[in-house]
């Protein structure tokens, strides 16, 4: 049986016992209470459990009711523009134990709490590290292709590599691919990320919030977090026990005709908690108003995920598994050269004429059927998280499968023959102790790591070999907190083994294409991939200190050293991508990225506004980068017809910037917010010998975004207006500078232009019922209102070009134009 069949039956048999499953008899008892500020009630107010999943909100009463074990507990009550309240409590066997909490009106950051990137929850303005939190109202305020772009609408720095609107690679301080770790509900996501040619696997209608760390966070995770990390948490079972509740969504966006359909259901009773969601989407071919409809640009995604789990007074368990499969076009980028009209392939090889290509007809781009040229993804994944309470300190464990196929149907004259046809597994741990308190000193141990697996499969292409990898870090981290200063720090040691043996590929006869070949076929001809094996191995360390100038003004620093080991295509590729359209080429020899950083800021918590200033610089040793290859006489190497080829290069690196927000609430306008961030970044590179040989072209790093502001002004009703309830109404300005500042060698990268975006947008919430209870919640976005024509500079279409000269002087393909975006998601 294989691994894949294997994956599909346990997440049958996972979603078998969230239904039949019975939760066991056990003493259990109430705790509840009312909210207010000012001595009104307040509505919607998070109560939750420290340390559980457990938690409900308020109803317009201010009013809250928990089933949970008996034992002690302490409750935090949240809400935004409020300050966040710890009380404790111990709860009696069959008794209802009433706790009352009147919480005061403060700027809403203050003590937000965060989970990811430190060794224990953390308030944010107590992190010496840059962390940034978007809650699920605020990613559903944005109109977004993909869970990655609604997390860059909301975060300075943040920023991604695009192909098209479903497919967003993050990068944080222009750094990506795998110096970013991307983490679902703590689980490092692994989808061959090197690639450029798909997105995150996750469904992005499940995610209740993102926490991004903006910096190195190789101390806590290890390889492939020297940049940063990026945590999706999905919902999880709230509100009275012993009901069913839900929730269904449905959005539509106008540019692709995109439908999203999600239903998602929660129980939890006696300490027992269940979760299921399935989503669909499925979208056209985005437009725009130079290009038209975008020939290659369509998909469909379906997403089923489930949960069961136990809270106790020992602690908690949890298991999901969760199934993700996408059919995603591949665009190439070709066109007829006067007309500028898309053209599609009809045949492979040397029959394959550009200028004799034909026109796309116009009704195969309004339609959402996929075309033979596409890509097939499909991630499966099994999470465990356990928590164990051992006196004053706690055990964490997480445990994660996870199997991602990817085929990339390339051969218009043999449809059904995958291209590139990889299967990739990984078992994940992470083991963590947070010791007892002691002398004021908080001490956390860890290890963790992965053993994974890639397979080729039935395919023509080969860019990566078969290979095994084994990776393990342990780590120890220290905090202690000296009245208004506190200290924390950690070293950390990693080693990974990365291997394969040799790989042939010889010609398949009855297909005309190549095939994986044997060592007894290979008639002296040498293996594209010859066996291999090395280990990487390196020390993480970092020390950070906030000191709180008052309460509502507090400074960081953080020094950190950060450790990334090559990653597979970097050291093996060998071969075409077919999806990329590019020809990569690794190198052996290459040792780990080591990157030492150093981040300065102040963020001051006012009554009427929020400001936050941070400042970093970055200098990484053997920083690896992607140069196009040419020959001794300057000309481009060309191995496969039609496709670039590239080769990775190693050397010196250094980046720099800063980011800023500034956002206003002031008092006497209650409900008006005026929020504004900056991004800046500047990527050097400081390789000798590569500026000795192509001078100004070499200065700068490739993918680095250009300087970004973005600035809202939202109005949310105070008060109710009959069944509506947290209306609001919004302007967004996104501005984007023009990118003067590129990796020019070669031409690998050119110049972009600075463009403004306008967004308008309204949403209400409307109740129902005596109770006022929530009927359902209604997003309305219109993003790009002026159908601006502008390229990003991390846009990877704007490449796909090729002609060195069109009719209209532009080249490449351009972004999504004007597209209004409805989202109803009606709770149960």
């Amino acid at each position: 049986m294989t691994t894949h069949l294997t994956i599909r039956l346990l997440l049958v048999v996972i979603g078998s016992l969230l239904a039949g499953a019975a939760p066991a008899v056990a003493q259990t008892g109430t705790i509840g209470g009312r909210v207010t500020a000012a001595g009104q009630p307040l509505e919607l107010v998070s109560v939750a459990l420290a340390g559980t999943t457990t938690g409900t909100t308020t109803t317009s009463a201010g009013e809250y009711r928990l089933e949970v074990a008996p034992g002690p507990y302490q409750l935090v009550f949240s809400f935004l523009g409020h300050t966040t309240r710890k009380v404790s409590a111990t709860v009696q066997p069959n008794q209802l134990t009433t706790v009352n909490t009147e919480l005061q009106v403060t700027p809403a950051n203050m003590a937000e709490v965060v989970v990811t990137g430190v060794s224990r929850a953390t308030e944010i303005r107590r992190s010496p590290v840059p962390i940034a939190v978007l809650s699920r109202r605020e990613i559903s305020l944005n109109n977004s292709g993909n869970v990655i772009d609604a997390a860059v609408k909301g975060v300075p720095g943040l920023s991604a590599v695009t192909t098209g609107p479903n497919i967003s690679k993050p990068f944080i301080r222009g750094l990506g691919y795998n110096r970013v770790l991307t983490l679902y509900n703590g689980l490092r996501q692994e989808g061959q990320q090197w690639g450029d040619e798909h997105g995150i696997e996750i469904d992005q209608y499940d995610i209740d919030r993102i926490e991004v760390v903006k910096g190195p966070a190789s101390l806590i995770y290890g390889s492939d977090a020297v940049a940063g990390v990026i945590n999706m948490l999905p919902r999880l079972p709230s509100g009275p026990a012993g009901t069913l509740q839900g929730e269904a969504l449905s959005e539509y966006q106008t540019n692709n005709n995109l439908v999203g359909t999600s239903l998602g259901l929660h129980y939890n009773q006696h300490g027992w908690q269940y979760a299921a969601r399935a989503s669909y989407r499925l979208a056209q071919a985005y437009r725009n108003a130079l290009d038209g409809r975008v020939y290659g640009t369509a998909f469909r995604e379906l997403n089923l995920t489930t949960m069961t789990g136990v809270e106790k007074a020992w602690g908690s368990t949890h298991l999901y598994a969760t199934l993700y499969d996408n059919l995603q076009e591949i665009p190439d980028g070709s066109r007829d050269s006067l007309s500028r009209r898309f053209t599609r392939q009809l045949f492979d090889g040397s029959q394959d004429v550009l200028k004799n290509r034909p026109v796309v007809p116009t009704e195969q781009l309004g339609t959402y059927r996929i075309n033979d040229l596409h890509q097939h993804i499909q991630h499966y994944r099994l999470l465990s998280r356990t928590r164990i309470r051992l006196g004053q300190g706690e055990v964490n464990a997480l445990l994660g499968a996870q199997q991602n196929i990817r085929r990339e149907y390339n051969h218009p004259t043999a449809p059904r023959q995958a291209g590139l046809h990889v299967a990739l597994n990984t078992y994940s741990y992470d083991l963590r102790y947070a010791a007892p308190t002691w002398q004021g000193l908080e001490t956390t141990v860890g290890l963790n790591g992965m053993y994974q697996t890639n397979t080729n499969r039935d395919a023509t292409d080969f860019p990566i070999p078969d290979y095994t990898l084994f990776d393990v870090g342990g780590y120890v981290f220290l905090k202690r907190t000296f009245g208004k200063l506190d200290l924390s720090g950690g070293l950390r040691y990693d080693t990974r083994t990365l291997q394969w043996p040799d790989f042939y590929v010889e010609d398949n006869p009855a297909t005309g294409f190549a095939r994986q070949g044997r060592a007894e076929n290979a008639a002296g001809t040498p293996p594209q991939f010859a066996d291999f094996r090395t280990r990487y191995q390196g020390i993480s360390a970092s020390v950070g200190a906030t000191y709180l100038l008052s309460e509502k003004l507090v400074l960081r620093a953080n020094v950190a050293r950060g450790y990334r080991a090559p990653n597979i295509t970097e050291v093996g590729s060998n071969g075409l991508d077919p999806g990329a359209h590019i020809v990569y080429l690794g190198n052996r020899s290459f040792g780990p990225e080591f990157s030492l950083q150093e981040d300065l800021g102040l963020s001051v918590y006012l009554p009427d506004a929020e400001v936050s200033v941070s400042v970093f610089n970055n200098q990484i040793d053997n920083y690896i980068y992607q140069a196009r290859l040419n020959d001794a006489d300057g000309q481009p190497v060309v191995i496969v017809p039609g496709n670039t080829t590239y080769q990775y290069q190693q050397g010196r690196a250094q980046l720099y910037g800063t980011e800023a927000t500034v956002n206003l609430h002031p008092k006497s306008l209650p409900g008006l917010e005026f929020n504004n961030s900056l991004a800046y970044v500047t990527g050097l590179n400081k390789e000798a010998a590569l500026l000795e040989a192509n001078g100004a072209a070499a200065k700068y790093l490739p993918f680095i975004p250009p300087l970004r502001t973005r600035s809202e002004v939202r109005f949310t009703s105070p008060r109710a207006v009959g069944p509506l309830t947290g209306s609001y109404v919004r302007a967004v300005v996104d501005y984007s500078a023009a990118q003067n500042n590129f990796y020019a060698v070669d031409n690998t990268e050119t110049r972009t232009a600075g463009y403004t975006l306008l967004g308008l947008g309204a949403g209400t919430t409307i109740v129902a019922g005596p109770q006022r209870r929530e009927w359902c919640q209604l997003f309305v976005q219109l993003d790009n209102v002026f159908n601006t024509t502008y390229q990003s500079h991390l846009n990877r279409l704007k490449y796909f070009e090729y002609y060195t000269a069109s009719p209209d002087g532009r080249s490449g393909i351009y972004n999504m134009g004007r597209n209004l975006s409805v989202k109803v998601m009606v709770p149960f």
